[in-house]
């Protein structure tokens, strides 16, 4: 299992589980402006960026979650806070149900909770396999692909309904997640069709950890967030700017080092957006 840290200091080690598709690599602004105030490490989940694939054929939520603790365990980290975005917040909500011995505070940033139609759509559609083949589709598929997930949600559905508003990153960024997307091609969507097999709203209220529900204006799963937060028991809420930028892993940071502080709840500020 590949990680990247940055930090240190006396406070509890913080692990962020990335959002799929793509790596670690992802949230290395929020590794950068987290680790300002603490040891701050980022996991590729197993069979994304540089981390080998589970030796299970259809491996579930729990299987990445104790793979999560494996990971800890060899780096020799008994206690821990941590962070999961999208599919990393189902990895992470898993991860916080099975040890809460060992995870003290939960960050859940950006849940999406599914109907079972949406589920049905999105198994069948969102993260199909590809295989290399002599004509190198594949450079061509990841590209268009990773690009139109910035375009369109879910990117699949390439209509006027379906099209945001955000636009393109930068193309530095969009070829970093490319070439992430590319190295795991065998195994990518492993994670992704376990988050949509997860039984998020069944598992939720099983959290018995301190827990903050976050999201950005600007992500597609913030119309969840007051679901998410009302399925926790006792959770907090906040409004983020974007972690995956420089700019908005700082004021993201900002928050999320007041509530891994324990700061009451009624002092968490809330991120606007500016339009």
């Amino acid at each position: 299992m590949h990680f990247r840290e940055a930090g240190g200091g006396s406070a509890r080690p913080l692990v962020l589980l990335h959002p799929s598709p793509g790596s670690g690599k992802m949230l290395s602004p929020l590794v950068i402006a987290m680790g300002a105030t603490r040891r701050t490490i980022a996991l590729d989940t197993r069979g994304n960026g540089d981390s080998t694939p589970l030796p299970i054929a259809d491996p579930e939520i729990g299987d990445f979650a104790l793979a999560t603790l494996d990971a800890l365990d060899a780096l020799g980290i008994r206690e821990f806070d941590l962070f999961g975005s999208h599919t990393g917040a189902s990895i992470a909500t898993e991860t916080a149900i099975l040890a809460p011995d060992r995870v003290r505070h939960l960050i859940i940033e950006s849940m999406g909770l599914w109907s079972a139609e949406r589920r049905t759509e999105y198994l069948a559609k969102n993260s199909p396999a590809v295989a290399p083949d002599d004509m190198g589709s594949q450079f061509n598929w990841a590209w268009n692909y990773c690009r139109d997930q910035y375009l369109f949600w879910p990117w699949y559905e390439r209509t006027a309904e379906a099209r945001r508003t955000i636009g393109l990153p930068a193309p530095e960024v969009l070829h970093d997640l490319v070439v992430e997307v590319l190295k795991a091609l065998p195994s990518y969507y492993m994670s992704y069709r376990a988050a949509a097999r997860y039984p998020k709203r069944e598992r939720l209220p099983l959290v018995r950890v301190p827990a903050l529900a976050s999201s950005c204006p600007t992500d597609m799963l913030i119309q969840y967030l007051d679901e998410v937060t009302r399925l926790v028991p006792g959770a907090q809420r906040a409004v983020i700017a974007d972690p995956e930028t420089a700019e908005g892993a700082a004021v993201a940071a900002a928050i999320y080092a007041r509530f891994l502080d324990d700061i009451a709840p009624e002092c968490l500020p809330e991120h606007r957006s500016k339009r």
